[in-house]
């Protein structure tokens, strides 16, 4: 089950929502993606998260955020329950004028939301806070909860200073419990722009990507910005650039009747007969064959709100 941002964020100048709300065993959330970002915490309870086909235990204190596309559910036993803030939004909340305005460039648009979707570390995605932390960042999500509901004049611009602070602060949060800390600080600072990286290239992975225009926009040789980023990754930038976009390829398929030539332009090829070609050698079949092969029937699928 696939849901959409016209689903649940119905101000199309400002896609955002938030509320607080309570599951139990009879209610849970089923598996289910999304277009948007979701940002979780907390406020009391347990239960256990799956996510991507991994799970583990939620408490009280607990904030993660659900990425674009990824699977997700939750798993209350009998006579429990869970309570939580459930923070909806779109990349496109962040505008570029505002990030400037905040000295935030834009290439870090979502740098302070990567740590947590860092697949690489099952935990990674999840920071468990607890003591004056925990009640620090409760108080957040209950201000921005507060001004969503009065929505009085200018509050959709308060709501957006809230959350960069809100992000930064936990990205502060993470970088204290990182196990990375035991590497020395250049280890460290290569590592971070590295996810730096990553998280544009995640976000952007559908327009012009050039390993010249990112060299300029990190202000980095492309030949030391490509050396460094295989290092960290296995992936020269314009291998990463193709994984990302083959995967998204890859759900379009799946999950939808697009054509093939809709398909290729979505995730960021003008020329879909070198999609196709690309496709073939990174996946061992042409995009329509692996369409067929997924035993999917798009133009049957149906999407329904949890």
């Amino acid at each position: 089950m696939r849901l959409t941002s016209s689903q649940f964020l119905k101000e199309e100048k400002f896609p955002f929502s938030i509320r607080r709300t309570v599951h139990t065993d009879q209610d849970a959330p089923p598996l289910h993606g999304h277009d948007f970002v979701e940002l979780v915490y907390v406020i009391e309870g347990e239960g256990e998260h799956v996510c991507d086909g991994e799970s583990y235990q939620l408490f009280a204190g607990d904030v993660f955020i659900i990425n674009p596309d990824e699977q997700h559910a939750y798993h209350i036993a009998a006579n429990q329950k869970i309570e939580i803030f459930n923070c909806l939004f779109t990349p496109s909340l962040f505008d570029e004028d505002l990030l400037r305005g905040l000295g935030i460039t834009h290439s870090m648009d979502y740098f302070y939301v990567h740590p947590f979707l860092d697949n690489s570390e099952r935990f990674h995605r999840c920071i468990n806070l607890r003591g004056e932390a925990a009640v620090d960042i409760q108080s957040m999500f209950v201000k921005m909860s507060n001004e969503y509901e009065a929505r009085q004049n200018g509050y959709e611009t308060i709501i957006r200073l809230q959350l960069v602070q809100l992000l930064i602060q936990l990205s502060r949060i993470y970088a204290h419990g990182d196990t990375t800390l035991s590497l020395n600080r250049k280890e460290l600072e290569r590592k971070t722009f590295i996810k730096r990286v990553a998280g544009y290239l995640e976000r952007h992975y559908d327009q012009k990507l050039t390993l010249a225009n990112l060299s300029s926009l990190f202000n980095m040789s492309s030949r030391h910005l490509n050396r460094i980023f295989k290092e960290e990754t296995g992936k020269t930038v314009v291998e990463y650039i193709h994984h990302i976009r083959i995967s998204r390829a890859k759900k379009l398929l799946t999950e939808s009747d697009a054509k093939i030539i809709a398909v290729a332009l979505d995730v960021g090829y003008d020329d879909p007969a070198f999609f196709t070609r690309l496709f073939t050698r990174k996946v061992g079949c042409p995009p329509g064959r692996y369409r067929e092969k997924s035993g999917m029937e798009p133009s049957r699928i149906e999407i329904h709100p949890s």
